[in-house]
C-alpha cells in the first residue's frame, strides 16, 4: 500500500503554494514572536513581562471590566509616551475614553495621585458622532464600523461607572461632551500630553488644531489609529494640520501615530 509522500514534503509544497499566491505562513505559538493587535514580529516583546507594565495593563483591564483587548503593544507606546510628558509643563488631555483602558493605565503607572497635573478625560460617553463622518469615510465603512460597536454596546454610556474607576484619582478630571464643541469649557492653558482616540477624521482634527498652541514645547501628541487600515481620510487630516505646524508624525507598526513638539534650545547668554 503506498503511503503517500511524507508529511514534511507535503507542508513544504503548501507553503510554496501559499507563497506563491502572496500568503504568509507562520506558528503563532513561536516562541518569541508577537502577534496581536495587527502586529506581527520576532522583535523582543520583553516589556510585556515587567511587573510594572503588568501592573499598568492590568488596570486598563480592571477598567474595561475583565475585557482584555490584547493591546499591549500599543499601551506600552502609551506608556512611554505619557512617562516622557510627565516632565514637561502642562496638563494630560484624552479625546475618546471609552471604558477608560488606556488612561487608567497611564494614571495607574505613574502614580497619578502624587502628580501634581489635571488628566482631563473627555468622551461622549454615548459613542461616536455617526454625523461627524466624512464621505469618505463612509464610503470606506468607517461609520458602519462605529454603528455596528454602538449596536452591540461596545461603547461605555454608564457615566456614573466612568467616574467610578477614575475615583482613586482625584485629580482626575471626566468631562462629557462631543469635540469641538466641549473643548471651549475647559479651563486649562498648558497641555504635556494629548491621546486622540475618537476613530473619527474631523473631531481628531479639530482637537488637534485646538491642543497644539496650548502643547508646550516638548510635549507629545498620541494618535490611536493613525497608521490603522483604512483610516486613510484620518491619517491625511492630521498630516495636512501637523505640516501647517511644522510637525511630522511619526508612523508606528502599531497602528499609532506619535508627534513631538519640538522643545527649541534655550538661547545661551
Amino acid at each position: 500500500m503506498n503511503a503517500g509522500p511524507p508529511m514534511g514534503i507535503l507542508k513544504r509544497w503548501l507553503r510554496q503554494k501559499l507563497e506563491s499566491a502572496g500568503y504568509f505562513v507562520f506558528n503563532v505559538r513561536t516562541p518569541g514572536l508577537y502577534a496581536q493587535d495587527g502586529l506581527f514580529t520576532f522583535n523582543n516583546s520583553h516589556f510585556a513581562r515587567d511587573s510594572g507594565f503588568q501592573a499598568a495593563y492590568g488596570r486598563g483591564i480592571q477598567a474595561s471590566r475583565g475585557v482584555d483587548p490584547k493591546i499591549e503593544w500599543r499601551v506600552h507606546v502609551a506608556l512611554w509616551a505619557a512617562g516622557v510628558a510627565l516632565q514637561v509643563p502642562g496638563d494630560f488631555v484624552e479625546c475618546g475614553v471609552n471604558a477608560g483602558f488606556v488612561s487608567s493605565a497611564i494614571m495607574h503607572h505613574l502614580g497619578w495621585q502624587g502628580v501634581d497635573k489635571t488628566f482631563y478625560l473627555i468622551d461622549t460617553f454615548r459613542g461616536p458622532v455617526l454625523s461627524q463622518f466624512s464621505e469618505e469615510e463612509v464610503r470606506r465603512g468607517q461609520r458602519k464600523v462605529a454603528e455596528d460597536a454602538i449596536a452591540k454596546g461596545a461603547y461605555v454610556t454608564d457615566l456614573d461607572r466612568v467616574r467610578a474607576n477614575y475615583a482613586e484619582w482625584p485629580n482626575a478630571r471626566t468631562v462629557q461632551g462631543a469635540v469641538p464643541e466641549v473643548l471651549e469649557t475647559l479651563a486649562l492653558d498648558r497641555v504635556a500630553f494629548l491621546h486622540l482616540d475618537m476613530n473619527c477624521a474631523g473631531p481628531e482634527r479639530a482637537a488637534f488644531e485646538y491642543f497644539w498652541e496650548k502643547l508646550s514645547p516638548g510635549g507629545l501628541v498620541l494618535l490611536d489609529d493613525y497608521a490603522m487600515h483604512g483610516y486613510d481620510d484620518l491619517a491625511a487630516g492630521i498630516d495636512g494640520a501637523a505640516r501647517e505646524r511644522g510637525a511630522n508624525v511619526l508612523s508606528l507598526p502599531t497602528g499609532q501615530g506619535l508627534i513631538w513638539k519640538l522643545r527649541l534650545p534655550t538661547p545661551c547668554c
